[in-house]
């Protein structure tokens, strides 16, 4: 849900709030249901309701983190994005790339393994050909430069 919000702020330019009050559940619940139909114990429509508006809570908050840190963001992207100018990649990538970060930066009670994860997922299924190794190669220089600032970090304590 927050990849394709991101999306279509940046191609759109609609506004947040525009954006969000036009989103459209029903595909997600739909997708819900269709998994919930092959499981045996397939939870009640209410329970799949709930979480598809805890959902859509939790994408507007990573939409709103990410725009919110954007500038930052983009100047890592272009830090790890050798030969790569940040307007010269894709849409999707680009914007994959951006809620990752802001993922890995700020939400610490998702594992930045899943995240990175995640993101290749997306790429893989939203993306060109390429999008997967990509977005895992910036991710991987990312995560590293995080996880070697953390360690100087701890020695210095």
């Amino acid at each position: 849900m927050a990849m394709q919000m991101l999306y279509q702020h940046e191609l759109g330019g609609s506004s947040l709030e525009q954006i969000f009050s036009a989103f459209d559940l029903s595909e997600y619940l739909k997708d819900s249901e269709s998994a919930a139909d092959s499981e045996s114990s397939a939870p009640p429509q209410q329970a799949i309701l709930t979480r598809a508006e805890r959902s859509f809570g939790y994408a507007r908050r990573l939409v709103e983190g990410t725009l919110q840190n954007c500038t930052a963001i983009d100047e890592l992207i272009r830090e790890y994005a050798e030969n790569w100018r940040l307007e010269r990649m894709p849409t999707i990538d680009r914007n994959i790339l951006r809620l990752a970060i802001y993922e890995m930066l700020h939400e610490s009670s998702v594992p930045k393994v899943v995240i990175v994860d995640e993101a290749i997922e997306l790429a893989k299924k939203f993306g060109s050909e390429n999008s997967g190794r990509f977005v895992n190669g910036l991710l991987d220089g990312v995560l590293q430069s995080q996880s070697d600032t953390a360690a100087v970090e701890g020695m210095r304590s």
